[in-house]
């Protein structure tokens, strides 16, 4: 068992932390509330601090990275001046094994085209005390929670759903690297005081409906924004009829609406979920603090009067929904999917179906999409569209084997991808998919992004629960309704599908014979970490240049981008993964996914030093080599999605001074602020419409930036006019020492 006096430490002072919380605030706390304050930074004064409005300084218990944003947080841990990481670590190999063929063949080939990458980190983790999770151990998400995940601790990780770990009644946040260099480093970590949303559930999943759409459900209610800022609480009776696993799937998409994190109370599902995964210790160590794992009885009384938004779910009268395409909150409940599908012109038939990933790939997820593949096989169904099964780790997937499921699967014409991210981020050799087809894949995953999957802009993918993408699969179309519908067998019956059983556990219990953990070096000064200079996957960091405390004039337009602007437009995955160590090569697809608002293409702006059109990379490098900043201009919610810094960090490096947008999604704008970056929102919003493509900007006020004042942006046009536009940031005075410094790593290696 991992963590054991770690776990033991927090849980001897969480009493006390929480009681005094209570009486400062002189009121009730919810869950989330509780996990907060008793995790306040040793030099953070206990306040009432603003939801929303006051940042707090934090001292998160662990830190968790993958191994595609591990490089860049590594490389700037190594020039922190730490010599080992302060809090425990792990580093686990999931998003650079690509799926293609099976299993065992991919995690072959992602070793050798990964070897150097692989190298790096398991030396890197050697040398500073952090775990290593080998390429094959899983996915982080669900290694996490098997593993580390534990009720009333908080954590960060440097991936957007390491949310995931909310089903284990854990605040669990995620951050760009440069966060996570902070913790490691023994800093305090800061966030500005989440606002609360409470979910109330009632009643009781029943036939096709999963936990999956519950959040399918919320994603429809608040939208890809309507979380940001706050933490999403649930709680009622519905609540503790759930599984734990079935809590982190819900928690996991909780990332898709913009949440700072989700998470559940305490309960016996929780208990028993620690116990099958070898943590009875921490299960009795709970449950002799329960009364703190949860929320003050008065809240579940009251719920109005101490969450900021209060939604309520019958989950008795939940309908399984189908979620997309191009937008996770775009909710069809399957009943209407029909209707729904042939108004909007989507493809109706199914050419993949996908289960798996970090959202959806428990033991119970893969019972119960087994129990549906069994009865095809015994109802004389073939399944119709292609089918992929993607395991979360080498526990889970050993355990389905020994259990027949994988069996059962690859009968149905299944087929068993590596225990890693794969389809769901974009590392799927997907045949066919450069001819750019118009065609449907339904999913397990969190994200349906354009092009997301598979590079193809036309495939229109489609998220829902694990046991109706195995259905849909079956019948090969997504207006299927397994609730109401049949389908003819080969015998040409009538037939129609039973709902969905499964094991929250196994029944025999978890076993595996290699879990893939790999514990980092006694000695980590005797290790070297050695970077080839002519490397083109990895580069060590030369640090940011300070500011010179003078206005930014003379500035150009690099792009102005047009509505739903994600950090996949930003900062693609796919094959760019390859380059996530070596910031100057993964610089070459800054924005090429983003939408020209002028012409309405991708990757093709206008170089006001030539009047020509070229590719974005390209057009920011010219202004670089003639040392001209840049300006970016975006929409709503910019920078939704991954917790990807490199859609920060790659601006930067090519000379980009200032993002100014309508809205940011949370982890985007504290990435900018901390490679030293502008992150500014219009005052009105209309101004976005004031940006002609030939613009310059002049910043006159920058060199009195203060927290709480506007800044104010002169904007001149080709004709000579000006507009002079308000701009708001949310800076406040230790940030605002990080742009000055030149990002907030160069601070962090002044003061060690």
């Amino acid at each position: 068992m991992f963590d054991a006096d770690l776990i033991k430490k927090v849980y001897e002072h969480l009493p006390e932390r929480v009681k005094e919380a209570q009486k400062k605030l002189n009121r009730p706390l919810t869950y989330a509330e509780k996990i907060l304050y008793a995790h306040l930074y040793e030099t953070q004064s206990l306040e009432v601090f603003g939801r929303g409005k006051d940042y707090v300084d934090f001292a998160p218990d662990r830190v968790a990275m993958q191994d595609a944003t591990a490089q860049m947080a590594l490389l700037q841990f190594m020039n922190s001046g730490k010599e080992t990481t302060e809090v425990p670590s792990t580093v686990h190999c999931d998003h650079l094994i690509q799926a293609q063929v099976d299993g065992k063949t991919d995690l072959s080939v992602a070793f050798n085209a990964n070897k150097e990458v692989f190298n790096f980190l398991e030396s890197v983790s050697n040398k500073y005390g952090i775990g290593f999770w080998k390429p094959g151990a899983g996915i982080i998400h669900q290694v996490v929670l098997e593993n580390y995940a534990f009720p009333g601790g908080m954590m960060i990780g440097t991936d957007s759903h390491t949310v995931n770990a909310g089903g284990l009644g854990m605040v669990a946040i995620g951050v760009g690297g440069a966060d996570a260099v902070d913790v490691m480093a023994g800093m305090a970590w800061e966030l500005k005081m989440p606002k609360l949303i409470g979910v109330k559930l009632t009643g009781k999943l029943n036939g096709w409906t999963a936990p999956k759409d519950i959040i399918l459900k919320v994603a429809g209610i608040l939208t890809v924004k309507g979380g940001t800022g706050a933490i999403i609480e649930y709680f009622g009776e519905g609540a503790e009829s759930i599984s734990a696993t079935g809590k982190g799937t819900i928690c996991n998409m909780g990332a898709e609406v913009g949440a700072t994190t989700s998470l559940f109370a305490y309960d016996e599902s929780m208990e028993r979920y620690l116990k099958a995964t070898g943590r009875t210790e921490v299960a009795e160590m709970a449950k002799n603090i329960k009364q703190v794992l949860s929320p003050d009885p008065e809240v579940y009384e009251n719920p109005e009067k101490y969450y900021d938004q209060v939604i309520e779910l019958n989950l008795s009268e939940l309908e399984p929904h189908i979620n997309g395409p191009f937008t996770p909150d775009l909710a069809t409940p399957v009943s209407k999917m029909k209707e729904t599908a042939e108004k909007n012109g989507w493809p109706l038939h199914v050419s993949v179906g996908l289960i798996g990933s970090c959202t959806n790939s428990s033991y119970e997820d893969i019972s119960r999409a087994a129990s549906i593949a069994q009865q095809a096989l015994e109802k004389g169904l073939k399944s119709k569209s292609e089918f992929t099964i993607t395991p979360g780790s080498e526990q889970v997937r050993y355990t389905i084997e020994r259990d027949g499921y994988i069996d059962i699967f690859e009968q149905m014409g299944g087929k068993v991808f590596a225990n890693a991210c794969g389809p769901c981020i974009g590392q799927w050799a997907r045949p066919g998919a450069d001819k750019n087809e118009k065609n449907t894949i339904v999913h397990s995953f969190n994200r349906n992004f354009s092009k997301r999957n598979d590079g193809n802009p036309n495939t229109h993918a489609f998220v829902t629960s694990p046991e109706l993408v195995t259905a849909l699969a079956i019948s090969g179309r997504l207006d299927f309704d397994p609730v109401n519908d049949t389908l003819k067998n080969e015998k040409g019956e009538e037939v129609k599908l039973d709902p969905p059983t499964g094991y929250e556990l196994p029944v025999k219990g978890f076993e595996v014979k290699d879990a893939g953990y790999q514990a980092p070096a006694k000695d980590g000064s005797k290790v070297n970490v050695v970077v080839d200079s002519d490397s083109n996957r990895l580069q060590l960091l030369e640090p940011f240049e300070a500011w010179d405390r003078k206005n930014i004039t003379g500035a150009k337009l690099l792009i102005k981008a047009w509505g739903k602007c994600t950090t996949d437009h930003i900062s693609m995955a796919g094959p760019w993964l390859r380059f996530r160590g070596h910031l100057d090569n993964i610089s070459n697809n800054l924005l090429i996914g983003a939408i020209n608002a002028f012409n309405n293409e991708p990757n093709k702006v206008k170089n006001q030093l030539t009047g020509e059109y070229d590719e974005v990379p390209k057009v920011q490098r010219a202004y670089k080599a003639k040392n001209i900043p840049t300006v970016i201009v975006g929409d709503h919610n910019y920078g939704e999605g991954s917790s990807r810094e490199h859609a920060a960090m790659e601006p930067r490096h090519l000379g980009v001074i200032a993002v100014i947008v309508k809205s940011f999604a949370r982890i985007h704008e504290t990435n900018l602020k901390k490679q030293g970056m502008l992150g500014l929102t219009f005052d009105k919003e209309n101004d976005y419409d004031l940006i002609q493509e030939d613009d310059t900007f002049n910043f006159v006020d920058l060199d009195a930036f203060t927290t709480g004042k506007q800044l104010t942006l002169e904007v001149v046009h080709p004709d000579g006019s000006k507009d002079m536009i308000k701009l708001n940031h949310t800076y406040n005075e230790p940030q605002i020492k990080w742009f000055k410094a030149g990002s907030a790593l160069n601070l962090i290696r002044k003061q060690n």
